[in-house]
């Protein structure tokens, strides 16, 4: 009994579908089923509407109402199912109204049953019309909705290639360098001990594997960035700014207004990887000498601002067009459904604004 209650409670807190998706379920089960019984409701209606005209008399026409069952076949299973129903509505409209028609000759009763029949053939094209417009609508929305989840498979396996090739050159290569650098130092050190003229060529080799020791891990980290996550992204673009610093010589400051925290590390590494992007793009094509990375939060909204002062994009200014960089920039925006915008004035700088809702 208990039992009984608590699931009449509970229905009646259930969400109700909502009529457009019950609509759409039942279009999508009578176009997979076979035209006949497609066809059983609308003339089913048609006989029970030609009933009724038949007991309202001429003084009361139903006739407009005979549009119904003719959209239903045509929405359901296509135009010639509705010229089928539409001949036979006019059919049945002409059997209701035949004893008590006003008209003086037979000739002029069938001559308003084909102004019927007019009437509904317009329903007929009309509805027809609908039904291709919404079906072209429906089809446009699936390829966007295929060419986003394709766009979306490409990132995500472009990103985990990347953090792979990081995670290999990192574990990898740069530890066999690491290795060798370590022979080298070994036999340098032998070599001074025996007071051999090479022991110089010895610790000049070694200092050359430390150089690329330091190269390839600074590569890994900017193609694998291992702390972007909840609590990193402020690492992340630190060690993003003093690895270009130090590479380029170019002045890159990193302020964060406040403590941001990011539940998804997806979210991390998009806004990570814009501000890789739009620092590259400053140093390659602005001529930037000074960068800030901004990051802040005000309530569910993270901003990131990356602010230079170059001489400004040719693309963000509308001279040219806008290249891969720019274009991945905009689809990691519109991936984290956020604003994304570049403000750049010739010689006065470039602004690159993120705006993202995070939970």
């Amino acid at each position: 009994m208990k039992t009984g209650v608590l699931e009449s409670i509970s229905s009646s807190f259930r969400p109700a579908v909502p009529a457009s998706r019950r609509r759409a379920g039942i279009t999508q089960r009578m176009r997979a089923a076979p035209l006949w019984m497609a066809l059983i409701v609308p003339v089913v209606v048609t006989m029970v509407m030609g009933w009724l005209d038949k007991l309202t008399g001429w003084e009361i026409s139903l006739f407009i109402f005979y549009a119904v069952p003719i959209a239903c076949s045509v929405w359901w299973s296509g135009p010639a199912a509705g010229i089928l129903v539409s001949v036979l509505s006019g059919a049945v409209w002409y059997l209701a109204n035949i004893e008590s028609h006003p008209y003086e000759t037979q000739l002029g009763f069938v001559w308003a049953m084909i102004n019927r029949e007019f009437y509904f053939g317009v329903v007929v094209f009309a509805t027809a019309a609908v039904r291709n417009k919404q079906d072209a609508d429906a089809e446009h929305i699936r390829m966007l909705e295929e060419r986003r989840q394709l766009e979306q498979d490409i990132v995500r396996v472009s990103e985990h290639e990347q953090q792979r090739i990081g995670q290999d050159l990192h574990d990898g290569v740069c530890q066999h360098l690491a290795a060798i650098g370590c022979a080298a130092r070994v036999l340098a050190d032998e070599l001074q001990a025996q007071n051999v003229a090479a022991a110089r060529d010895a610790v000049m080799i070694e200092e050359s594997i430390q150089q690329a020791v330091m190269e390839a891990r600074n590569l890994a980290h900017g193609i694998f960035p291992v702390h972007v996550d909840r609590n990193g992204l402020s690492a992340a673009l630190t060690d993003l700014a003093s690895m270009t610093s130090r590479l380029t010589g170019v002045s890159i400051e990193v302020k964060e207004a406040a403590e941001v925290y990011i539940d998804g590390p997806e979210t991390a590494m998009h806004l990570y990887r814009i501000a890789q992007e739009a620092v590259a793009n400053a140093i390659r094509h602005s001529g930037a000498t000074q960068l800030t990375i901004s990051l802040s939060q005000v309530e569910e909204v993270l901003e990131l601002r990356i602010e230079d002062n170059g001489s400004g994009l040719a693309f963000a200014t509308g001279k040219t067009d806008a290249g891969m960089g720019l274009r991945t920039m905009q689809y990691r925006a519109q991936s984290l459904g956020a604003e994304f915008k570049i403000e750049s004035k010739q010689g006065a700088g470039t602004t690159v604004l993120c705006r993202a809702p995070v939970h």
